[in-house]
């Protein structure tokens, strides 16, 4: 009797056992299918992979090179710190591989970079000192995008940005707070992003959709991105201390009312770059829309490179614009002015009509090299300012004089400032002339976006030390 009951004893347990091996085999109870996951490969690299948590409140410190592996969310309620020094790299990858940061709308960033440590987010083959990659190299990986909650001219407050699938509710922007504060971004490059996510839609190097006021973007370089160097959504933010190099459209570009305010902007393209700046308005759907598009930039210095067809900057979709105390040099076309027209010839919502109402102001501003223009004395203002207008269409003479002769109306020049792509500092400050400055901006006595020293030496990939 003993040893068959110690046998059906031991049955037991093994049952037991087996059963319990099992179920701890089938169904891991304790893993979390939506958080995010750190992944370090003992070499000090930290591969982050978001599965809809987002990255929480959480710390990317400076002794570790953080990989981000597809779009990575600071939701809701979170705020990422980012350690001055940090590098940051995005994989490569299109469509629903692409890599990106976006800090969505209640989110936070508090990425603080120095001059002696910036902050670096760029491709998975580049290094740190940005030799792993040429240095025209786009579309390696994404960019960084900030959603938020201030205005914009869109007919809802629930738009999706553009570089994210749609599908993705994390990649929502707009709202009613133009104060709204998504965080700070100081000393910052971004390098080499751009990817496709389809059907020729590119991530910009820095998106910025509805971000207000209390938001805090300074010293930020974009470097070779494919699409656009920065490209506001709507919103209120003011950027200031902006560079944006080699990019493969537009280098500032607006729309959806962006009504925020610019400082210290610099381009410098190169032959594959479009423009300047493409301002537009409201959406297509909305062009009059409000709030307007109507940024005030002071201080810009925009250079180009001769023949590779760029324009200055663009105006249409009833924006408008204020470029005070600017440099522009090397562009093969000037300004253009969108005019349209309906079926009985009447003027439409259009920037000229901003114009005409006062919301469209380009003054004392210094002109060198712009469309051919070199001599003071004796330059065209038909080629500087231009108007567009649609196929089978065109201006009246009246509004393509006042809009040519708006250039020296409103005390613009050319100037030979003495600046070129290498050094942007003029050896011919321009100083005369200066339009005065409207509250939230830096009193400065030159115009462009440099006195006597450049403020992006050292910390830049573009003017390394």
């Amino acid at each position: 009797m003993k040893n068959k009951f110690s046998k059906v004893i031991l049955l037991v347990i093994i049952a037991t056992v087996t059963v319990f091996t099992s179920c701890k085999k089938d169904d891991p109870v304790d893993e979390n299918p939506n958080a995010t996951t750190y992944v370090d490969d003992g070499n000090g690299n930290i591969t982050v992979t978001d599965k809809g948590e987002g990255t929480g409140n959480y710390i990317f410190t400076a002794d570790k090179i953080w990989i981000l592996n597809g779009l990575v969310f600071v939701n809701n309620g979170q705020t990422l710190t980012i350690e001055p020094g940090t590098l940051i790299k995005g994989k490569p990858g299109t469509g629903e591989n692409a890599s990106a940061l976006i800090i969505a709308r209640g989110g936070k960033i508090n990425a603080v970079g120095t001059a002696d440590k910036p902050i670096i987010f760029t491709a998975e083959a580049d290094n740190r000192e940005g030799t792993g990659v040429s240095q025209d190299a786009g579309g390696l990986w994404g960019g960084v995008i900030i959603l938020g909650k201030a205005t914009t001219s869109n007919l809802t407050t629930d738009k999706a940005i553009e570089g994210i699938p749609t599908s993705e509710t994390r990649g929502l922007y707009g709202g009613t707070d133009d104060s709204d504060n998504s965080g700070i971004l100081k000393y910052i490059s971004i390098r080499h992003g751009g990817t496709d996510i389809g059907e020729g839609n590119e991530i910009n190097g820095l998106t910025l959709g509805a971000v207000g006021s209390g938001t805090t973007i300074d010293y930020i370089e974009i470097v070779a991105n494919n699409d656009d160097g920065i490209e506001f959504f709507g919103g209120a933010v003011t950027v200031r201390y902006a560079l944006v190099v080699k990019c493969g459209d537009d280098s500032f570009d607006y729309d959806e009312g962006f009504h925020g305010k610019g400082q210290f902007w610099v381009t410098i393209q190169s032959a594959d770059s479009d423009r300047g700046g493409e301002h537009d308005g409201g959406p297509s759907d909305n062009e009059t829309g409000t709030p307007y598009s109507k940024p005030e930039i002071y201080n810009a210095t925009y250079i180009s490179v001769v023949g590779g067809g760029s324009r200055t900057f663009t105006l249409r979709d009833n924006a408008g614009v204020t470029y005070a105390n600017s440099i522009f040099i090397n562009f093969d076309k000037g300004i253009d002015i969108e005019y349209l027209q309906d079926n009985s010839g009447n003027m439409t919502a259009c920037s000229y009509k901003m114009f005409e109402n006062g919301n469209v102001h380009i003054q004392n501003n210094v002109f060198y090299n712009v469309a051919g223009q070199t001599d003071g004395t004796s330059y065209n203002p038909y080629e500087l300012f231009k108007i567009s207008t649609p196929d089978g269409y065109s201006a009246p003479q009246s509004a393509i004089d006042a809009w040519a002769l708006a250039f020296a109306g409103n005390t613009n020049k050319i100037a030979d400032p003495g600046i070129s792509a290498e050094n942007p500092v003029p050896s011919n400050p321009q100083t005369g002339d200066m339009a005065s400055y409207p509250a939230g901006f830096e009193q400065v006595s030159y115009k462009g976006a440099f006195g006597d020293t450049n403020w992006a030496s050292g910390w830049t990939l573009t003017f390394k030390n």
